[in-house]
């Protein structure tokens, strides 16, 4: 069995005032905000799956802090994309919808990355939209010769997303409202009719807490698959406003 090295790093945490340079419809859910200012100096993201702080107004004028993932950062030109998935009406949502180029915004982090090596056989890409950004950029920065497949649920085809790769990437779409994504059986199907490849895996799950840890007890349970090969996140909770649950641990 070849060795596969997981990784945590910390980063000291350094807030940033922020303008928006630009804001942009990936697909019609999806929206993209790109920032820029001389406070990115020094940015760093280590992982696909790294979180930063947004810092956005609520509804009764306090600060709210909502977990967003670095879809790109470009050093050179100074600047920072995040992806918002239009799939609630929360503070960081409307802010997204209501930013407008010049808009001041603070942001932190982040403060820790998972390093996950490129040194298995396969990888497989499990999530919803709020995964879209995290699973994005991780298929773009993978190198030549890594075997990817996704699995990803969003609302209907105009939702799809594609992605500019190096990697031997296949991906696979599945739908259902978004009233319902809250649900595991879209998944749950997807991944029954899915032949694992030879070979030693890495599985990477994120959606709703519920849904994710569904998918985790089906790879688990049912095809039998190494839980230390496994990381799996509930990215958000149905009904509850910034909830995160860590289900590998």
């Amino acid at each position: 069995m070849t060795e596969h090295r997981i990784t945590r790093i910390r980063h000291e945490i350094v807030r940033r005032q922020l303008v928006v340079r630009e804001v942009a419809h990936v697909t019609p859910h999806m929206l993209r905000v790109t920032l820029e200012g001389s406070e990115l100096a020094g940015f760093s993201s280590a992982s696909a799956d790294d979180h930063i702080k947004l810092f956005v107004p609520g509804a009764d004028g306090e600060i709210e802090r909502r977990d967003y993932t670095p879809r790109r950062y470009d050093a050179a030109a100074g600047t920072l994309a995040i992806d918002f998935a239009m799939h609630d009406a929360g503070p960081a949502t409307l802010w997204a919808l209501q930013a407008k180029a010049g808009d001041a915004v603070e942001i932190a982090g982040p403060r820790g990355s998972t390093l996950i090596p490129w040194s298995f056989d396969w990888y497989l890409l499990v999530g919803d939209e709020t995964a879209l950004p995290s699973i994005g950029r991780r298929i773009e920065e993978a190198p030549a010769g890594a075997r990817i497949i996704s699995i990803i649920a969003v609302t209907g085809p105009d939702e799809r997303q594609m992605f500019a790769t190096k990697a031997e990437h296949s991906a696979i779409w599945v739908y259902r409202p978004a009233a319902l994504a809250d649900g595991p059986g879209v998944m749950i199907a997807a991944l029954a009719d899915l032949q694992f490849p030879e070979g030693e895996g890495l599985i990477w799950v994120a959606a709703e807490a519920k849904v994710a840890k569904a998918v985790k007890q089906h790879i688990e349970h049912s095809r039998g698959h190494l839980r230390q090969w496994m990381k799996a996140s509930g990215y958000w909770m149905k009904g509850i406003a910034d909830a995160h649950d860590q289900l590998e641990d």
